[in-house]
């Protein structure tokens, strides 16, 4: 169980809201309830807050926008969306805001704070470790901006970080246009698009040393990271 986790519930159903605190909190968690998305922005504002959850339909301020504004505070603080129907679309625009998880009512008590836990330590461990990606014979330093081959560096750009770390999380699965457009340019539109295929003919150009590793077109989708073990 994770222990003193501060947590932000916006839920606008108080008796939903009444029962999800009174769960967490027998479990060892503190949470701060609000009703709407504009208090819950503020109370996000000035409290020091690990962890979100947040009602799609929340009023005032909806949760996609709520959830906006949050990550501009706090790019890293996790966020689990609670809705009443698990449309896709709904999940897709849930994560392209920046959410962990995206959890559909009806749902247990105890798988809610089961990924809530979940998440923690995955954040947790990721805060713990080194600042390197391995791919295939490169390095990506994170910290100093930096691909290294055959102990040579190449500096990045802070566009071609972002879109190779992105890469990197996604090692080996797709990663959807839209999502790297999101994540990186922080919009959708045909610019940023075609600026996107740019960076990734660079990205190419830097990885093209080592033939087990390079990024693949999915025809209509996005990306994939191709990385052959040996």
């Amino acid at each position: 169980m994770v222990k003193s986790l501060k947590i932000l519930l916006a839920e606008p159903d108080k008796d939903l809201a009444s029962i999800t605190k009174n769960y967490l909190v027998s479990r060892g968690y503190s949470v701060l309830i609000t009703f709407n998305g504009e208090e819950a922005l503020l109370y996000f504002q000035k409290e020091r807050l690990d962890f979100v959850l947040v009602d799609v339909d929340i009023p005032i301020i909806n949760g996609f926008d709520l959830v906006e504004e949050i990550k501009k505070l706090n790019r890293d603080i996790p966020v689990i969306f609670l809705g009443a129907n698990k449309h896709q679309d709904e999940i897709i625009k849930g994560f392209n805001v920046g959410a962990d998880d995206f959890i559909s009512r009806p749902f247990s008590m105890e798988e809610l704070s089961m990924r809530i836990e979940a998440i923690h330590k995955r954040v947790k461990t990721h805060e713990k470790a080194q600042h390197y990606f391995k791919i295939g014979s490169y390095t990506l330093d994170i910290l100093h901006h930096v691909l290294i081959h055959n102990g040579k560096e190449k500096k990045l750009t802070s566009k071609e970080l972002d879109l190779l770390y992105l890469f990197c999380e996604y090692k080996n699965r797709v990663v959807e246009r839209h999502l790297a457009l999101q994540r990186v340019w922080k919009a959708e539109n045909y610019f940023n698009a075609r600026n996107m295929d740019v960076y990734v003919g660079r990205l190419r150009n830097m990885l093209c040393e080592d033939p087990n590793v390079y990024i693949e077109n999915v025809h209509s989708i996005g990306y994939k990271l191709i990385v052959n073990t040996l």
